[in-house]
């Protein structure tokens, strides 16, 4: 009796798994605009067979002294008083194509400041920024009606390095645990990071890991293991083998 419900449900389901929908990429996770810059450019693809509405938030991040973060959301500010300002704050990606969202950001360059941009599909609503009237409206949503649609969205981190980053890393490891330390101004990342049985051998997966201004990360392994990675310090890059 199980087997043949299951049967009919896997049938029921099957139209609906082939329904067209967008499929967003957007590329890396992690952005930065650098000391020296204030503007980035990002793609937004749409791999689907239905064309994507996006809309984007942004908010900003603050840690706290345990690091901590809290979101600070400036969607309610004048667009001149936002320190990042994204254009535009919509978009329409064709299927499969792609559009392309600036990133300006205007605030201060003291010290590093940390964005969570928000790409979220929506259903166009009229007068919502979409240009769309209610017979376009209502035909798009009718398209996705006839199947189960999940929109996904995606979030991704914007690192904004002060105006005069400078760097200054440090790794120190006790009993197979390896401490990196920031005491520079600005973010430094630890990519394909790897802990490995001895260099280049019986690796475990790379990671990715960020260490803020004025913080330690620590990594965990045994004696005698090796950690690899590639240190990025703003356009430097460094390839580093320690031992635990």
């Amino acid at each position: 009796m199980t087997t043949t419900f299951h049967r009919l449900l896997l049938l029921l389901l099957l139209p609906f798994a082939a329904q067209a929908a967008p499929e967003l990429n957007i590329g890396g996770l992690y952005d930065y605009i650098d000391g020296g810059k204030s503007t980035l450019l990002k793609r937004v693809r749409n791999g689907g067979d239905t064309t994507a509405f996006v809309k984007i938030t942004t908010a900003e991040l603050v840690y706290d002294e345990h690091g901590k973060a809290r979101e600070l959301s400036h969607q309610a500010l004048p667009l001149d008083q936002r320190g990042l300002v994204v254009s535009p704050a919509r978009l329409i990606v064709p299927a499969r194509g792609l559009q392309a969202v600036r990133f300006l950001y205007r605030g201060t360059r003291t010290q590093e400041r940390y964005f969570r941009v928000r790409f979220i599909p929506v259903l166009p609503e009229v007068d919502d920024g979409f240009a769309m009237d209610q017979r376009q409206a209502d035909a798009y949503r009718d398209s996705l009606k006839a199947g189960v649609t999940v929109l996904a969205g995606y979030g991704s981190i914007l690192f904004v390095r002060p105006a005069e980053p400078y760097y200054a890393t440090r790794t120190h490891t006790q009993a197979g645990t390896l401490t990196v330390t920031n005491e520079g101004n600005s973010t430094v990342v630890l990519d394909h990071f790897r802990v490995c049985k001895a260099a280049d051998e019986q690796c475990g997966p790379a990671t990715k890991h960020h260490v803020l201004p004025g913080r330690s990360r620590q990594m965990q392994g045994k004696p005698g293991e090796v950690f690899q990675f590639e240190l990025q310090e703003g356009a430097q890059r460094q390839p580093m083998r320690v031992q635990g």
